[in-house]
């Protein structure tokens, strides 16, 4: 099996992107390992020697992911695999968030990886070959209550991933989206220290149960990072891979209801559906 490069953004440690890149060293391959903080990944990094790179990359700035991109192609020739992992989740009401915070997540969790999707392309297109891995979240499948907006980003990810899969497969490039239910990230532990920001009284009993079970929540997540990634590296392995990969039991139990009532209820209003059409001639 030939060699393989990884470019993977968020490389926050105790988090998927490192997990992916060790999985991916475990394999053989090699990694670029993006993150705002590079030095926090310094050590890690000396270990592999040169079968890593580390950049710092800020994956809102188009222009060092432009600058990202070009230094990994450099160093190691190509981009094979890219994992689009940066990004975090904010909660707040759907009407009490602020434009300025909404816009914000949007910037990183959705327009960021648009940016890294097109700087890697033009690689991908010229060699025939590469994967690009989405990283969504069961919240794009289902919204979260408290979590409307971070959920919206997902579900675009989601949209995007879907058209993105048909445009590049005829020139030999795959693309999954994966989305991770609660997984044992440090995606968690900053909630116990975040304040609730929010202006709308009727809004905060809600959001406080939301930042109260993420806090109690943390570090008791069933899903392991490890494991995962492992997992989605044996469905990029099978002779037709998925197109979606819903990561843990408990997000994969979510998804299979909600898109059984959610079948079940178009399926109910068939009628009305139909009836929007012209009358056909008899």
């Amino acid at each position: 099996m030939l060699t393989r490069t990884w470019l993977i953004t968020g490389g926050t440690p105790g988090g998927f992107g490192m997990a992916y890149a060790e999985a991916a060293l475990e394999i053989g391959d090699r990694v670029v390992l993006t993150a705002r903080r590079p030095e926090e990944l310094h050590a890690w990094a000396q270990a592999h020697g040169d079968r890593v790179l580390v950049l710092p990359l800020d994956v809102t700035d188009t222009g060092q992911v432009q600058s990202a991109v070009r230094a990994a192609e450099e160093h190691f020739g190509s981009i094979d695999v890219l994992v689009n992992n940066a990004g975090r989740g904010w909660y707040g009401s759907i009407e009490g968030t602020t434009e300025d915070d909404v816009r914000r997540m949007f910037e990183l969790n959705f327009f960021a990886a648009l940016s890294v999707i097109r700087a890697a392309l033009p690689g991908m297109r010229a060699r025939r070959s590469g994967w690009i891995i989405n990283m969504s979240s069961v919240a794009g499948l289902r919204g979260v209550n408290g979590f409307g907006y971070y959920s919206a980003t997902k579900c675009a990810i989601e949209a995007v991933t879907e058209v993105l899969r048909e445009e590049v497969a005829p020139l030999g490039i795959r693309v999954m989206a994966v989305e991770p239910g609660a997984f044992r990230t440090r995606a968690y532990a900053g909630f116990a220290d975040e304040p609730i920001d929010e202006t709308i009284a009727e809004y905060r009993p809600m959001l406080e149960e939301v930042r109260a079970a993420m806090v109690d929540q943390d570090g008791k997540q069933p899903g392991d990072p490890q494991r995962g990634v492992r997992t989605v590296i044996a469905a990029m392995a099978q002779d037709v891979p998925p197109q979606r990969l819903v990561l843990g039991s408990d997000g994969f139990d979510v998804v299979v209801a909600t898109l059984e009532n959610t079948l079940a209820e178009i399926r109910a209003s068939e009628p009305l559906s139909r009836g929007a059409d012209f009358p056909t001639a008899s």
